[in-house]
């Protein structure tokens, strides 16, 4: 696997302090209203509009999704308020199934590197949680210490605290013969995984 991934410069910090201000520049710059109309035209009308008031484009690339059947490259992008994914039809030119996670909400736990997958992490989210896996540890490294300056600057900002209710991290199939939640009800052809969307694991 080699995915690239670009992380903006001066897009990495929501804080007022007077070394910000080229960040507060950004905001209302050319640049970064171009880089988020292309992300949304990118995804077309299957998306969202991902123009909002201090809205800043931080980074974008590739990372390894662990779905349900099996792992799945999927195109992330990050924002300094927001975390944006969804599937690849044309790589860096069409996407689709987006799916946004207010980053307010969102807390990243690193993974030991176990198995085929390496350089991997957590994304937690009471909407979604779910495993990605970076091309490399400097990627790895990169990713996680963007995304939690994003989290940390955003809540400094808000004044808002972290969620404490998250969603069961999503499993592979071939890795979950019982239920997640209850750990006794066992799947099979009549009694299938919806069972965890039930008890809200799924």
């Amino acid at each position: 696997r080699n995915f690239s991934r670009t992380f903006f410069p001066t897009t990495f910090s929501c804080s007022s302090t007077p070394r910000d201000r080229m960040v507060d520049k950004l905001v209302h710059s050319e640049a970064n209203a171009r880089r988020i109309a292309c992300v949304e035209s990118a995804f077309g009308g299957s998306g969202d509009s991902l123009g909002a008031p201090g809205r800043v484009l931080v980074g974008e690339g590739v990372l390894t999704k662990l779905c349900r059947k099996k792992p799945k490259p999927r195109q992330f992008f990050l924002f300094n308020d927001i975390l944006v994914y969804g599937n690849i039809l044309i790589n860096k030119k069409k996407y689709n199934k987006q799916h946004v996670l207010p980053l307010e909400n969102v807390k990243l736990v690193s993974l030991e590197d176990d198995g085929p997958l390496r350089h991997g992490w957590q994304i937690i989210s009471p909407e979604k949680s779910f495993a990605v896996f970076a091309a490399t540890a400097t990627e790895k490294s990169e990713w996680m210490a963007h995304i939690n300056k994003c989290i940390n600057d955003l809540l400094a900002k808000t004044g808002k605290k972290q969620a404490t209710d998250h969603a069961a991290v999503w499993v592979p199939d071939s890795e979950a013969p019982v239920c997640m939640v209850c750990t006794k009800t066992k799947f099979n052809p009549l009694n299938r995984r919806h069972h965890c969307s039930c008890m809200g694991s799924g």
